[in-house]
């Protein structure tokens, strides 16, 4: 059995845990959490032992693996502190504030073999691992143009004071939301080699931007556009939008639907000339335990795999956030010119 904790038992580290819980190979031991609410009910309920504290938490509890889900400014220390204490690291998206903070994590990591994960959950998606294969085949040959969209309800009033709201805790559209839409751009196509025309809009926000529109430039004569909103209430929940022209033909997906377009008839005996579209049912894996989707425990499910496989994480790893870490620095640079 591997011994679990949890760093930060709101939302997404109740969800973690969750899904976690009911795995045959798993057993928490300990979370910690400012609230002391949340460490009573923790430690009536589930019968784990609750802190106010992780660095002494680590060092009493000794757990083999940990699940980060705080606020992005104290990623640093929470997963620094992980590893130096040799515990394999979930970590919630984006990886760090900065590459900075990115780079010095991965020097912590040298001489430990250790798994490391950062939380881009869309890459576990049945239908964009459907994309990434279709990609990594390369079935629309030269690539010419993409976009990648997503919108969603999640700030439709001024919000309080919190770290959402306030860029230096990792607050704003761009890290919290943009940031799933960036690494999923990495994971398809690959990182940008120039960036343009940032603009980050301000709808309800005062201090922080609710949309960012930007466009990715590659040296080998691709052009794409990210378009992030989360003050969209036509949405009833976030939604991503993938669209991608190649010489041979098309890929249009989202989380529901994938379109393949072949201008004539693919090597892929899959597929035929013309439009193929595939629903998500058709193309759905099951998993052991369902909360919210089946990619929240298929990354999950994974993370363990590789540290009972003793084999490193080769999907949403430390490099990965780090390359996504730095792709928003620079959008964050080239939007500096002013909000509208």
């Amino acid at each position: 059995m591997l011994r679990g904790t949890v760093v930060g038992f709101g939302r997404m580290g109740i969800t973690h845990y969750s899904i976690l819980n009911r795995h045959p190979q798993v057993k928490f031991v300990a979370v910690c959490d400012s609230s002391g609410f949340v460490r009573y009910n923790a430690a009536k309920y589930l019968g784990v032992e609750a802190y106010d504290d992780y660095h002494k938490m680590f060092r009493e509890v000794k757990p083999d693996f940990t699940i980060a889900a705080v606020p992005t400014a104290m990623h640093m220390d929470v997963v620094k502190t992980a590893i130096l204490n040799d515990a394999h690291v979930f970590v919630e998206k984006p990886f760090t504030l900065n590459p900075a903070q990115g780079n010095e994590l991965m020097s912590f990591l040298k001489g430990k073999d250790l798994v490391h994960q950062v939380g881009y959950v869309v890459r576990f998606s049945d239908v964009f691992m459907k994309v990434k294969e279709l990609m990594d085949q390369k079935v629309l040959g030269d690539l010419y143009k993409f976009r990648l969209e997503i919108n969603g309800p999640t700030v439709l009033r001024g919000a309080k004071k919190s770290w959402r709201s306030n860029h230096n805790e990792g607050g704003g559209c761009l890290y919290d939301f943009a940031s799933h839409g960036i690494d999923l751009i990495n994971y398809l196509i690959g990182p940008p080699d120039n960036i343009v025309g940032t603009v980050f809009q301000r709808i309800f926000s005062k201090d922080v931007e609710d949309a960012v529109i930007s466009t990715f430039i590659y040296k080998w004569g691709l052009c794409g556009n990210l378009i992030v909103n989360w003050s969209d209430s036509s949405y009833r929940k976030p939604d991503n939008y993938f669209e991608v022209l190649g010489k041979k033909g098309k890929i249009i997906a989202d989380l529901r639907t994938l379109k393949v377009f072949f201008r004539e008839t693919p090597e892929n005996e899959e597929y035929s000339q013309g439009w193929n579209i595939k629903y998500y049912p058709s193309l759905a894996e099951p998993v052991r335990f369902f909360v919210r989707g089946f990619e929240f425990t298929r990354q999950l499910d994974y993370f363990v795999d590789c540290i009972l496989k003793n084999k490193p994480s080769e999907i949403c790893s430390f490099d990965d956030g780090l390359k996504t870490d730095t792709v928003i620095e620079q959008i964050r640079a080239d939007g500096t010119k002013g909000y509208n």
